[in-house]
């Protein structure tokens, strides 16, 4: 009868504790385990990155669906009622936040251009050759190449022609497979950003930021298209602000351009997870990974993806488009996937 009423005393008990050392331990363990997630969960539902290690957590928001699983078989094991609960609750949160975030409405009107997006960071330009490959077989209309530096950039002149530059200037327009056009932020490692295309751009002011983020307006069957290459500083412990700020500036961008046709593509450095992200695609944009029903296809990092991994590499696009297919590609030598999608731009009547 004494046996009896002792498990139901640990059925009922509020707190994680037994009269046994292992129980009491493993009881213990859940209660960290739940607070942990419970604290990324709790950040996700007020709306907000916290600090760290909740940014760099939300990265991984699906993944938490293991330690907090882990909890419950400890908390049913050690007959914890209230772990019990609060396991169920946690994951029952964590279902209803791995839905894919962000409008998929179609855009109206008839289709007037297609276009083919291609986003790669190259990793301190070591997967360039990796890169030009992918370049010559997907053959995308627009390219944005991040963490292109001064070698990537020469190699991707002599693999594609020189054409327009930056600054305007003529050169070489190279085979017919080149890339006549570019917008560049020259840097070394992290620093530099190249934009390509084969349709005809014209500068335009980029995102001043601790890496390049070159902006340009593209002529494309005679509609003009706002590009902007996206590369924030990423969250690391002692840069969060920075990564807020640069954030907050592709918003503003958002913002400004909603109106008419933008491609806003790159290493976002974020996720459907990161408020500061979901506040650009609130300013009117639309995922096209989203639009595909990838939207929690991994992109980084590559040697773990797609098992494991999040969705860090994005290509934005604003109510004119739609999206068709996207592919994401595993080039060597880069922890980052390189993402391609088709794109339908409509005009309005």
């Amino acid at each position: 009868m004494r046996g009896a009423t002792a498990e139901a005393d640990e059925w009922t008990d509020d707190a994680p504790v037994s009269r046994h050392g292992g129980p009491r331990a493993t009881a213990w363990f859940a209660a960290l385990l739940l607070a942990g997630v419970s604290t990324v969960v709790g950040c996700r539902i007020a709306d907000t990155d916290g600090i760290t290690p909740v940014p760099q957590l939300l990265a991984f928001l699906p993944w938490l669906l293991a330690p907090a699983a882990v909890a419950l078989l400890f908390a049913a094991l050690t007959r914890w009622r209230l772990g019990l609960v609060w396991s169920l609750a946690v994951l029952a949160a964590l279902a209803w936040y791995i839905e894919p975030y962000g409008k998929t409405s179609q855009p109206k009107g008839a289709p007037v251009a297609e276009l083919r997006v291609l986003t790669s960071n190259v990793e301190f330009g070591q997967a360039t050759d990796e890169l030009i490959d992918a370049i010559r077989d997907q053959r995308p209309d627009l390219v944005f190449v991040q963490e292109c530096e001064y070698g990537c950039e020469e190699k991707l002149e002599q693999a594609f022609g020189k054409g327009k530059n930056s600054k305007g200037d003529e050169g070489d327009k190279g085979d017919k497979g080149s890339y006549p056009y570019r917008q560049v932020v020259e840097g070394g490692g992290s620093d530099g950003s190249v934009i390509l295309s084969r349709h005809p751009l014209k500068p335009a002011a980029g995102i001043p930021a601790t890496m390049g983020m070159p902006g340009a307006t593209a002529d494309v069957n005679g509609h003009e298209i706002r590009l902007q290459l996206a590369h924030p500083m990423p969250p690391l412990p002692t840069h969060l602000s920075t990564w807020r700020e640069e954030l907050s500036d592709l918003r503003d961008y958002a913002a400004a351009n909603r109106a008419r046709p933008t491609v806003l593509a790159g290493d976002f450095n974020a996720s459907q997870d990161h408020a500061a992200f979901r506040r650009i695609l609130d300013a009117g944009f639309r995922d096209a990974a989203r639009l595909t029903g990838d939207a929690r296809t991994p992109s980084w990092p590559a040697r773990t993806a797609p098992p494991l991994g999040a969705q860090i590499d994005h290509v934005l696009v604003s109510r004119d488009f739609s999206a068709n297919r996207a592919r994401f590609l595993d080039l060597g030598n880069t922890d980052h996937r390189t993402l391609v999608v088709d794109l339908t731009l409509f005009k309005n009547s």
